[in-house]
């Protein structure tokens, strides 16, 4: 098959594109517009096989969309590209709006076009996968309740308020015009090559650095945490099996509060490169106050998946938190090509 991948650039993406190429013979075209979050170093593993092609596009502009399906006739799509940190939209919402709904927009209307023309057979078989997060839901005040796939909508932020619209719309154009698709929601992914604003590359960086530790309010807020390449693994499984018109909650089954990620990834810099002047990587903890409309808890309730495609998550918290932190240890040049914008330089032929 051939699959288009949108924001095949950023974190999930290119997880999404190393686990196509590495493990299937389908090929990928890799959509992504380059924003600050796309980076091509991530894929580097993959970008010389014959079964890989990149297009720089920003799926706001529907005529390049539409060039790029008259060009590679894709079977499938997995859409990913999204603005998706909530502090960005909280304080400049209006390029999420912009890529989350006007994007998503513009996208399945690019699609629907191209669909529309193909033979019935590949009409029938064609796939539009919608990759969305369980921020949508809101948080959860129980201990206990978790979201299922019906879990009423409730977005907090004017980031999961612009994924709730675009997942509003891709159900639409199944409902109204019958594109074949599918809608994943997952809870909070972390793993290599994921970029330094987010938590724990965050921490894992400013810990390396002597920085302090930011944490947010009491540092309570929890977490259900999916190891990237496990979730990479569920996306490829529900576009090649799921069931069309369907949603499919993808959890790591792993709730932690902020405050014990921190510290478990102190206490592994402690036994892997403990700081020069002694002291636990812990002492670098400082509170700060809570941004507005702050989510309390997030618990995804994974069994759909499980139960209809099979699918589990392969690492635990313990086990996917290691691997996470070694990497970092290991690709530190990429983590501060990364950082000083260097990649974003080279790649516009800036020196």
């Amino acid at each position: 098959m051939k699959i288009l991948v949108t924001g095949g650039a950023g974190f999930i993406g290119s997880a999404v594109i190393r686990h196509i190429i590495s493990n299937t013979q389908d090929s990928v075209i890799n959509l992504d517009k380059l924003t600050y979050a796309g980076n091509l170093e991530s894929l580097i593993s993959v970008s010389d096989n014959e079964r890989y092609a990149f297009e720089q596009v920003d799926i706001c502009d529907i005529n390049e969309l539409k060039h790029v399906f008259a060009e590679h006739k894709p079977d499938i799509v997995m859409h990913l590209a999204a603005e998706s940190h909530v502090d960005r939209s909280i304080d400049g919402p209006d390029e999420f709006i912009q890529t989350n709904i006007v994007g998503t927009y513009n996208l399945l209307e690019a699609t629907r076009d191209y669909w529309s023309t193909l033979p019935e057979t590949r009409k029938q078989a064609f796939r539009f996968h919608h990759i969305s997060t369980d921020e949508v839901y809101g948080d959860l005040e129980g201990t206990t309740d978790l979201f299922t796939e019906t879990t009423p909508y409730a977005p907090s932020s004017p980031y999961s308020a612009s994924k709730a619209s675009s997942d509003h719309l891709v159900r639409a154009w199944h409902r109204t015009y019958g594109l074949p698709i599918l809608v994943t929601n997952c809870s909070n992914n972390y793993g290599p090559y994921h970029f330094p604003e987010k938590l724990i590359p965050l921490v894992i960086l400013n810990a390396l650095d002597g920085k302090a530790l930011p944490i947010y309010g009491k540092g309570n807020q929890i977490r259900d945490w999916l190891y990237v390449e496990d979730h990479a693994r569920a996306l490829y499984k529900v576009v090649t099996e799921g069931k069309v018109g369907e949603t499919y909650n993808i959890g790591g089954h792993n709730e932690k509060q902020n405050i014990e990620v921190i510290k478990t990834i102190c206490h592994i810099l402690d036994e892997l490169k403990p700081q020069k002047n002694g002291q636990p990587y812990e002492s670098l903890i400082t509170f700060v106050k809570d941004r507005p409309g702050h989510d309390l808890r997030y618990a995804i309730d994974a069994s759909k998946i499980a139960n209809e495609l099979n699918w589990t998550p392969t690492e635990t918290f313990g086990s996917g938190i290691r691997k996470t932190v070694e990497w970092y240890l290991s690709n530190m040049e990429w983590c501060s090509r990364v950082q000083d914008g260097s990649y974003q330089r080279e790649r516009l032929g800036i020196n």
